[in-house]
């Protein structure tokens, strides 16, 4: 190895170190920040009780300021959650399982809400997939972050569809919506930590997705067209000796 070599491996693993070490002061930020903000909610909720049977005026606009601020506080809560499951280093507990299990765990999950909503769920899911490493719950959660993402572009009606295929050096799972689809600029930040085309949306949980799916040393791709939909395609590696006890 020359000392361009170490020098280069030298940079890389400073930037490492410098990323792990920005992650862990970010965690650590919106703990603190977490702490008073359950003390204010805790209090505003005392507030809201105190005030929820009055009948003056002045009372019944008081309240309505207080949930306000309560609103405001779930909408902190739920972005300081989202953040810390982006930011947080992820040691993933690996199992060798299906793929198609944990496809049918999340749209088992999902169906009530689908079944509400007036969308379809649809799946073909291949009976002959090689067995991959995953987390149970780290893959749950980022595969049910694309399926909320793709249940709110869906309207009434429309599908939502699984399909899992093998692939020369894996699995790959394709997430198909018949929703209102992004335009090139759109598609091209979707993948960027807080970026959002939904109003209050937090834009992290398809970067949180993301991280996970490259955390199993696999890779996420979309495609989209506006007003035909959008795929998501899941690209998940097989370890060596998972494919050898299959050649066995």
């Amino acid at each position: 190895m020359t000392d361009s070599d170490y020098s280069q491996s030298d940079v890389n693993q400073k930037l490492v170190d410098q990323y792990t070490e920005i992650a862990r002061l970010a965690g650590g930020l919106a703990h603190e920040i977490k702490n008073p903000l359950s003390t204010i909610r805790l209090n505003m909720e005392l507030l809201a009780e105190d005030f929820e049977d009055s009948e003056s005026p002045r009372e019944r606009r008081a309240l309505r300021k207080v949930q306000v601020v309560q609103r405001e506080c779930q909408r902190l809560q739920d972005f300081l959650d989202n953040f810390l499951s982006y930011a947080k280093v992820r040691n993933l507990r690996l199992e060798p399982t299906n793929l198609n299990d944990h496809v049918d765990r999340v749209f088992d999950f999902f169906r009530p809400k689908a079944a509400e909503a007036g969308i379809e769920l649809v799946t073909y899911l291949a009976s002959d997939l090689p067995t991959v490493l995953l987390d149970r719950e780290a893959f749950h959660a980022a595969l049910l972050n694309l399926v909320l993402n793709a249940e709110q572009a869906v309207p009434r009606g429309g599908q939502i569809v699984a399909r899992t295929r093998a692939t020369g050096d894996g699995v790959a799972l394709d997430l198909i919506d018949t929703g209102c689809g992004m335009d090139e600029a759109t598609r091209s930040k979707i993948f960027d930590a807080f970026f959002s085309t939904k109003s209050g949306g937090s834009g992290l949980g398809l970067p949180t997705a993301r991280k996970i799916v490259e955390a199993h040393g696999g890779q996420i791709t979309v495609q989209s067209e506006l007003g035909r939909g959008t795929q998501f395609t899941i690209k998940l590696p097989v370890p060596a000796r998972l494919e050898a006890d299959v050649k066995e």
